[in-house]
């Protein structure tokens, strides 16, 4: 069984700073109280990692990020990597808490370009996942950037103004993107669309179309982590026969090695090198052992 790391995988550049800044932080304030809003990344390992040095994350689905803030009396604040609003960080000052941004800067980079089109009074088509954190500091911008996360939002988009801008959260799927850009062009012909899929996403994407006989695609990372989910999407649209999305290699199950000549790994941008190691290692010793008995 032959066995191929797919490259690039796992972190990009904006998880690997991200996470600097939360160490960074509580090594700079140990005696302090360091709180991370929502998951620093969307990887459980690594939220893990950060809980053993003393690093506080809240995170629970049926809170907002200010219900959340609301629950910090004093201490430090990082905001993660997706992004976060200005009403939020002005609320943390107002709390008399410090606070630390790991917002990605390619995320930054789709905010600035959004203000700049809303100050030329323009609505904001937005693509993006609903209740995704990266999508909701978008939102929380204006009132005139309008989320389209399905076919569906955008049959029922209703707009007055002629001056539209398109653009989409960094971690979404480029050829979810190309069938929208052909239907939003179809409905508003004179709209302007930037697509702003951050190079990490995109680059892993594209490595699992170049692939060559893979009967098996792992990808291994989180499943509340966007980008991972849609390295599965591209595997199974790109025509691999079975893509499985796993945690870490005690996820793998021999049976579905069963037949498989090539099999391939890959993980999202959130995943720690050390559990796709884990997961090359198991591949390459204990599961070949296991086949060939």
């Amino acid at each position: 069984m032959e066995i191929k790391k797919v490259v690039p995988s796992g972190y990009c550049k904006g998880v690997v700073n991200a996470i600097k800044l939360a160490k960074d932080t509580k090594k700079a304030h140990p005696n302090e109280d360091v709180y991370i809003l929502g998951m620093l990344v969307h990887n459980s390992y690594v939220t893990e990692e950060l809980s053993q040095l003393g690093i506080i994350t809240l995170d629970d689905s049926k809170l907002s990020k200010e219900e959340l803030l609301d629950t910090i009396s004093e201490g430090i604040v990082i905001f993660t990597a997706h992004g976060i609003s200005d009403q939020i960080k002005q609320k943390a000052l107002n709390k008399g808490l410090k606070y630390v941004d790991a917002t990605c800067v390619d995320v930054l980079k789709t905010q600035n370009i959004i203000k700049e089109y809303l100050a030329k009074g323009y609505d904001i088509l937005y693509f993006g996942k609903k209740r995704h954190p990266e999508a909701e500091a978008v939102l929380s911008i204006s009132k005139r950037i309008h989320l389209i996360s399905s076919r569906q939002d955008l049959e029922e988009l209703e707009l007055d103004n002629d001056k539209l801008f398109l653009t989409n959260q960094t971690t979404m799927s480029y050829l979810e993107l190309q069938d929208l850009f052909t239907l939003v062009k179809n409905k508003y012909p004179q709209i302007i669309i930037e697509e702003e899929i951050c190079n990490a996403t995109s680059s892993r994407q594209l490595a699992i179309t170049r692939l060559q006989d893979c009967d098996l695609l792992y990808v291994v990372g989180d499943v509340k982590s966007n980008n991972t989910n849609k390295l599965v999407d591209i595997g199974l649209q790109s025509g691999i026969k079975k893509v499985l999305l796993i945690q870490n290699f005690k996820d793998i199950d021999i049976d579905d090695l069963q037949d498989v000549n090539k099999v391939c790994v890959t993980a999202g941008a959130s995943t720690p090198p050390s559990l796709i190691n884990e997961v090359i290692d198991y591949l390459t010793s204990e599961a070949g052992d296991q086949l060939s008995d």
